[in-house]
């Protein structure tokens, strides 16, 4: 595909999936290619690639005599990265925020204890590197700054566990992670209490300590579900 095929194929699907995961095409719902190619102005092969991502993700499914139909939530691939930055960005960002921070408290406890046990020394400069840039970007609204730091340090966390499983868990947190910074479901500046545990979990898995680890990643995915209480009740 060409760089414009490129960019035409981007712009629908990053306005269907959202309309999809909004509700804008209730469950059931037929798309048709002629309409969709005569509403964003695209040939057939752009509509086709998009649809295929789409089916791709499970929000739609193409079916002989029947068409593109619109799939039931249920049905969706909820851990697909743009499925949740898509319903991060629609009606029901509360709901979605809330659910994924319980995967969260969930998982990363239990992958912080892992790698308490297993970290590679090179994962522990990793971990104390993005903890301390945290710290260095808490201060004076440098969201983005802090952002980068904050993703790489739990995508550190996740795969120095060992387990794939929780490794292939990094883009989701990344996109809750960067949810609650475009959407502002945040203060202006980071808690200086959950910055501070970041450092102290860094500490905690250098030092080699599963328990310590465990107990203050839960503190800190217990403080983001504080967070939400208060900022998308």
């Amino acid at each position: 595909m060409t760089n414009q095929g490129q960019g035409l194929h981007a712009r629908v699907l990053e306005s269907l999936g959202p309309a999809i995961t909004a509700g804008a095409y209730p469950p059931g719902s037929v798309l048709r290619t002629d309409e969709l190619e005569e509403r964003f102005d695209v040939s057939r092969t752009v509509v086709r690639e998009v649809i295929r991502v789409l089916e791709s993700m499970h929000l739609v499914a193409s079916r002989r005599r029947v068409g593109v139909t619109v799939l039931p939530p249920e049905e969706w691939s909820v851990y697909d990265p743009n499925v949740i930055r898509w319903r991060l960005a629609g009606p029901d960002r509360p709901r979605q925020l809330r659910s994924l921070t319980v995967l969260r408290s969930a998982v990363e406890p239990v992958a912080a204890g892992l790698a308490a046990r297993l970290a590679t020394p090179a994962q522990c400069a990793e971990l104390t590197e993005h903890a301390l840039g945290m710290v260095a970007t808490s201060r004076g609204q440098q969201l983005d700054a802090y952002l980068r730091h904050d993703i790489a340090f739990h995508r550190v966390v996740l795969r120095a566990s060992g387990n794939e499983m929780f490794a292939r868990l990094g883009d989701v947190v990344a996109e809750v992670l960067s949810g609650r910074t475009r959407h502002q479901v945040m203060f202006t500046d980071p808690d200086p209490a959950a910055v501070t545990l970041h450092v102290r979990v860094a500490e905690a898995v250098r030092a080699h300590d599963a328990a310590r680890a465990e107990e203050l990643t839960r503190e800190i995915v217990t403080g983001a579900m504080a967070e939400l209480d208060i900022l998308a009740p």
